[in-house]
């Protein structure tokens, strides 16, 4: 009887363990850790935005580095080490809404990697090339 309840228990867990241990997609992480201040879609009252939204920092992202294992670097290194000087956005951003406070703390590396990566994949794609980007710095 013993066993057999043992049995059951171990069954449990194993069951249980992907809901606790498994990963996290990146776009649940983004709304968990990103969208109460990156939004996903530029809103039509921008007045109320308290940091650019995410499809154009992608934009700016994509246009300063090349490759998706580039610019995910360049997101989870930013996101814990917010410089100026690394910033990609136009400077008038940085004026409006200022520097990112830096995550750490708030998120982990692995879970930015998952973000950063996520984001690659969602954002940025379409008008890449237009519009203000001329503005950016290219390093």
């Amino acid at each position: 009887m013993k066993l057999k309840k043992t049995i059951v228990i171990l069954g449990a867990l194993f069951l249980l363990t992907p809901s606790v241990y498994g990963e996290t997609s990146g776009e649940t992480l983004f709304k968990a850790k990103c969208a109460a201040c990156h939004v996903k879609t530029r809103p039509s009252d921008i007045s109320a935005l308290v940091a650019p939204p995410a499809m154009g920092v992608m934009r700016h992202v994509k246009m300063r580095y090349s490759s998706k294992e580039e610019a995910v670097k360049f997101i989870v290194d930013y996101a814990l080490n917010p410089e100026e000087s690394k910033a990609v956005c136009m400077p008038d951003k940085i004026k409006r809404f200022g520097l990112m406070p830096s995550q750490k703390g708030n998120v982990t590396q692995a879970e930015l990697q998952t973000i950063a990566s996520w984001m690659y994949d969602n954002f940025g794609s379409l008008g890449q090339g237009q519009g203000h980007g001329q503005q950016c710095k290219n390093r």
